[in-house]
């Protein structure tokens, strides 16, 4: 795979009769194989130069009591010198390392070091436990290929690997005798290349070679400018699709890039020129640089969360559902969202309006999610009643999404960062696309998802993905699956700098910001003058008592206190204002309407004051919330005159304190009978738990022993079916060259 500037990539092939130079490191591939893996590995040396630089350790899993003959057999295919690992060999170019029998192996310094298995933990994962090593000690130079077997060994390894910089690449899945191990790599998402395995080796020879230069896969981090291959291929795709990738991160546009390179077998430089003729080849790198993964149901605790939790909260009280799901894709992941919300609409016998909003800058896959057919592979983790329910025949083992769930969904390309939001949204999803926007794209887009929310509607993430900056903004209510509860309604800023091309990208015109920006300056200017000469002394808070806003002055009452910064109100005023605040503001909450305080004796700094309260609740119906302006004014003021409560502060004091204390001692009793109840549950749900992980151990214990001794066996079986061949073949020989010698037929004698 060729590196992206225009002067050393394709160097090898342009230049033939002239060797590389060395490289700054070795590379070193760790191939791991299972069950089928021998036809690959045979097919994978046959092609492989004996000068090819790199060095090869190959992991498969491999019986205890069998005496493999891998280096006999795979002798015969290759020149390459192949020797089975002894314990701190040190790794050279052009060998072939195989790991033996009840050994696990890791690299380290650039040595093979081995350790005995512990026979009492059932199945090992040799290629996952190699490829972390492998990922940590050669770094960029480290090449992970994954070949033919049964079940994941190895799937997590190469994402250690892929992010320490170095190259992934799977065994095509149809050219696998078992194709396991090959689709639980791809499935990763960071295979770059899924190849028959006689075409591997010049991937590998072209990566090696394209790897040399200054030592670096990518360019600087610097946005790339028009002028270079890198920056025309990005201004076609925005050119031709409407979607600046200089938005997305660098490195992984690059690598998606270097993918379609090495497919190609072309030049950066060819290729753009290429880019500009060919609309199918642009298309197919516009679906890459996209990331289109999704499936249905994908992270099936996620969405048990979002069934339990969110939205039966959703659906209950609530006339119209307004869902935004960005980044579709293919359109799985929202019909499995439209299950969910369809069957708690039925379950609650009622019809409210619901509508989904499915959006992507794709069309081809918004064309595939709109016309709702997929193979029966796709929804293999569909239950089978859902199947029953929701889907129809469509032939040729194809299913139809049923009409009353298609009903509920609209799809429409959409790009997240430049189109405007939609709005009064219940829940807006957005899995596994921020994760690829650069920093400051990712806060505009999730800027735009607050903006779209009604105060208390969710945001749903992909699993590595945060709310970063805005993290203020929005509640967590699941950690793991990153689903979180926007906190107020607030405006956030939207039109935030985002980087482009350089220099001089032609744009779209539209009405520019900047001349806006002062006029807004000098509203909000205006604004604060006049709040503070005409509002009282006041604060605004919302109903967790959180300062909003303080107007006239009243932020001089307030002290800082040592440890932990905090905005709420009720810690920030002094002691002989906080009990009958908080009092008011239960006041007012509870009737619904002004409240008044008198006689409050606060101490400022040696002087002692006397002050007038008052706390009147601002309710807002669209967004369900309220809000409290507490008012403060010295008693030698004269009191606006309002329709309020008015109450001694005295008397308002005490009273609070009982309600508290019998608040209090009802709680303790509840609480103490709660105590005894759980404690009882607890000591029955635990004896209960530890039977069942001690009868959970048994079974995984016992079905991955059957697993590992059945891929153990099938290698064997190959071995000895390959061996048994070769002694045919010498038999047959020997039977040519008796007759050859003696040509007398028996019935002569």
């Amino acid at each position: 795979m060729p590196p992206l500037d225009s002067e050393s990539v394709g160097r090898g092939e342009e230049n033939p009769d002239v060797a590389p130079a060395e490289p700054r490191g070795l590379h070193v591939v760790g191939i791991g194989a299972s069950a089928g893996g021998l036809e690959a590995l045979e097919q994978l040396f046959a092609a492989m130069p004996e000068d090819s630089g790199m060095a090869f350790v190959v992991l498969q899993h491999l019986s205890p009591d069998f005496e493999s003959r891998m280096v006999e057999l795979l002798g015969r295919r290759t020149r390459i010198p192949i020797e089975q690992v002894t314990d701190g060999v040190a790794v050279e170019p052009n060998h072939i390392y195989l790991i033996p029998p009840r050994k696990d192996m890791i690299l380290a310094g650039g040595h093979l070091l081995l350790t005995d298995k512990d026979p009492t933990r059932g199945l090992t994962l040799p290629i996952d436990h190699f490829l972390r090593s492998l990922a940590q000690d050669a770094g960029r130079n480290a090449i992970a290929v994954i070949l033919s077997g049964t079940g994941s060994d190895g799937s997590r390894g190469i994402k250690e690997v892929h992010e320490a910089g170095g190259l992934v690449i799977s065994q095509d899945p149809r050219t696998a005798r078992f194709d396991g191990m090959p689709r639980s790599a791809i499935d990763t998402g960071v295979v770059e290349l899924e190849l028959a395995p006689a075409a591997i080796p010049e991937a590998l020879m072209r990566y090696r070679a394209g790897a040399l230069g200054d030592g670096s896969a990518y360019p600087s981090s610097e946005p790339p400018v028009v002028s270079t291959p890198i920056g025309q291929i990005l201004e076609l795709l925005r050119v031709q699709y409407g979607i600046d990738f200089a938005h997305y991160k660098q490195n992984t546009v690059l690598r998606r890039i270097e993918r379609r390179l090495a497919m190609a077998r072309l030049d950066v430089e060819t290729y753009a020129l290429k880019l500009a003729e060919d609309r199918a080849e642009l298309n197919a790198l516009y679906f890459d640089l996209l990331i289109g993964v999704t499936r249905f149901f994908r992270d099936p605790e996620a969405f048990a969360h979002l069934e339990s939790e969110v939205i039966p909260s959703i659906v209950e009280g609530n006339h119209e559902i307004r869902v935004w799901m960005a980044g579709c894709a293919t359109g799985e992941e929202v019909y499995s969202f439209a299950i969910l919300l369809h069957e708690a609409i039925l379950a609650r016998g009622r019809r409210p309006m619901a509508k989904i909003f499915a959006t992507d800058v794709h069309p081809e896959s918004l064309e595939i999610a709109s016309a709702g057919v997929y193979d029966a592979e796709s929804v293999r983790d569909v239950s089978a009643a859902r199947r029953e329910r929701y889907f129809s025949a469509a032939g040729d083992e194809k299913l139809r999404i049923s009409k009353e769930l298609r009903e509920l969904v609209v799809f429409a390309r959409h790009n997240v960062i430049n189109d405007a939001p939609f709005t009064r949204l219940d829940l807006v999803s957005c899995r596994n696309l921020l994760i690829y926007l650069q920093p400051q794209a990712q806060k505009k887009a999730l800027s735009l998802f607050h903006f779209g929310l009604k105060t208390g509607g969710f945001l749903f993430l992909g699993p590595s993905e945060t709310p970063g900056e805005l993290s203020d903004e929005f509640e967590p209510l699941e950690g793991r699956w990153k689903i979180y509860r926007k906190r107020r309604d607030i405006r956030l800023p939207t039109d935030i700098r985002l980087p482009s091309l350089v220099p001089g990208m032609s744009r779209p015109s539209r009405p520019s910001t900047a001349s806006r920006r002062p006029a807004d300056g000098v509203l909000l200017s205006a604004y604060d003058q006049l709040m503070a000469r005409h509002v009282p002394p006041a604060f605004l808070v919302d109903r967790q008592n959180e300062l909003l806003h303080s107007f006239g002055g009243a932020e001089s009452l307030l002290r800082v206190q040592g440890g932990r910064v905090t905005t709420n109100l009720l810690d920030l005023v002094p002691d002989g204002m906080r009990a009958p605040l908080a009092g008011a503001l239960q006041q007012a909450d509870k009737q619904k309407r002004s409240v008044r305080y008198t006689g409050i004796d606060v101490m400022l700094g040696e002087q002692a004051a006397n002050f007038e309260l008052t706390v009147e609740p601002l309710p807002d119906a669209r967004l369900d919330t309220t809000n409290f302006l507490i008012e403060l004014k010295r008693t030698t003021e004269t009191p606006r005159p309002v329709a309020v409560d008015e109450v001694d502060v005295g008397q308002a004091s005490r009273d609070y304190v009982e309600s508290l204390e019998g608040e209090l001692s009802f709680t303790r009793e509840n609480l103490q009978a709660t105590i005894e109840e759980l404690e009882t549950s607890n000591e029955e749900l635990q004896a209960t738990n530890e039977e069942l992980v001690a009868a959970n151990e048994e079974l995984q214990s016992t079905n991955e022993e059957l697993h590992s001794v059945n891929e153990e066996l099938h290698t064997v079986n190959v071995e000895h079916q390959r061996k048994i061949d070769q002694l045919t073949e010498i038999t047959d020989d020997l039977n040519n060259l008796l007759m050859t010698l003696d040509p007398t037929k028996p019935g002569d004698r």
